[in-house]
């Protein structure tokens, strides 16, 4: 339940925040791209944060470096909850991001240090079973905050998360990490990254997992603009299409659970590619057609989501497993290449966005596309 928890902090960050971005767009007198690039900075913050907590963690042990970057998110909660301005509240957002990307690389490098192959994948599908909740709950629970209490009140949401999870990792986390401790020294950082960016066993895996992001970002960045604004959805009515959508990955990670350990870990990769490619070809057909109504947006992003929870539990395990004596960096270079594309699509969504879901359904289905040519590559890297 606790790792769940924590792999779901870089969500939490985002659903939670997502409902308020129309309202603090007009508190503080900006634009969406100006609002949107609240959300950019925390993508930045989880980007830089993913490089920085794996290798200390290698180095000095799970739990102490988990209790910093929770105490971290505590103060920038607090800090982003008074601020006046956009630019100030970006800057929170930043540290904030910064400091939440902890608890998604230690989650997954504490997996790493007790299983492997099907057992991690098994273990990842039950984190992410745990975390679908939060992409149900944070939107809902986000837009009734915000409407009732205005958007400063989800900053000291955060900071009650921050200081319960803080308190749950000093009483329930066992350390894990191995007696062997790495280096810190950032040549050897450097060149541990080098070799994993090298290794095909880690990079076909891995570009599966960035595809998946794709399309999950897609909908994250752009969904509240696409259907409140494009659509006329109500702030309400958002939280409700958004809780749906994560309904396909609840499902999905529910199934990749069921199954893995009897069908394996390709079998699953595959069917979550073909997904993918179906929804996004789907969702990008009825954009580009005019359809302006939220099932046409809704259903295929509920379908590709489903498709992207079969996908990277696997493929995460897949690209971990061959790596026990670098499982932080590894997850590292994985969180941090993933949110570094993810600022730049919240970024380029914010600045494309005309109103309707053509860009966002347009980005789903190349991300669709591409998953379904890498994931013939994983399986001609694999013996």
């Amino acid at each position: 339940m606790l790792l769940g928890v924590l792999i779901a902090l870089p969500a939490l960050g985002t659903d939670l925040f997502v409902p308020a971005l129309p309202l603090l767009a007009q508190a503080l007198a900006v634009d969406a791209a100006a609002a949107q690039f609240t959300l950019t900075t925390f993508f930045i913050g989880l980007a830089a944060g993913m490089l920085l907590w794996g290798p200390l963690s290698d180095r000095y042990g799970r739990k102490p470096v988990l209790c910093i970057g929770l105490a971290g998110m505590l103060a920038a909660s607090l800090v982003a909850a008074q601020v006046d301005s956009v630019g100030g509240v970006a800057a929170a957002r930043l540290v904030q991001g910064l400091a939440m990307s902890s608890g998604a690389v230690i989650a997954r490098t504490v997996v790493r240090d007790l299983h492997a192959h099907e057992q991690a994948a098994r273990l990842f599908a039950s984190m992410t079973l745990v975390f679908s909740i939060v992409p149900i709950a944070a939107p809902l629970l986000g837009a009734a905050i915000a409407g009732q209490a205005g958007w400063r009140a989800i900053f000291w949401c955060f900071a009650g998360v921050a200081a319960l999870l803080l308190a749950a990792a000093l009483a329930g986390l066992r350390e894990t990490a191995p007696a062997e401790r790495s280096s810190m020294h950032p040549a050897d950082i450097a060149r541990t990254f080098r070799v994993l960016l090298g290794e095909r066993r880690f990079v076909a895996p891995f570009l599966l997992i960035l595809c998946a992001h794709l399309g999950i970002l897609a909908w994250v960045s752009s969904s509240a603009f696409v259907l409140v604004r494009g659509f006329g959805v109500s702030t309400a009515g958002y939280g409700l299409a958004f809780a749906a959508v994560m309904l396909g990955q609840i499902t999905g990670a529910w199934a990749s659970r069921r199954l893995v350990l009897r069908v394996g870990i390709a079998r699953l990769l595959r069917a979550g590619a073909v997904c993918m490619l179906a929804a996004g070809a789907t969702a990008a057909a009825l954009a580009w057609a005019g359809a302006a109504y939220w099932p046409a947006i809704v259903l295929p992003f509920l379908v590709f989501l489903f498709g992207s929870a079969l996908i990277v539990p696997n493929a995460t395990a897949a690209a971990l497993s061959p790596f026990p004596g670098a499982a932080g960096a590894a997850a590292s270079l994985m969180g941090a290449v993933g949110f570094t594309i993810g600022a730049l699509v919240s970024a380029g969504l914010g600045f494309a966005f005309d109103g309707t879901a053509r860009p966002m359904a347009t980005l789903a289905a190349i991300a669709g596309c591409a998953a379904f040519f890498f994931d013939r590559a994983w399986k001609a890297s694999t013996p």
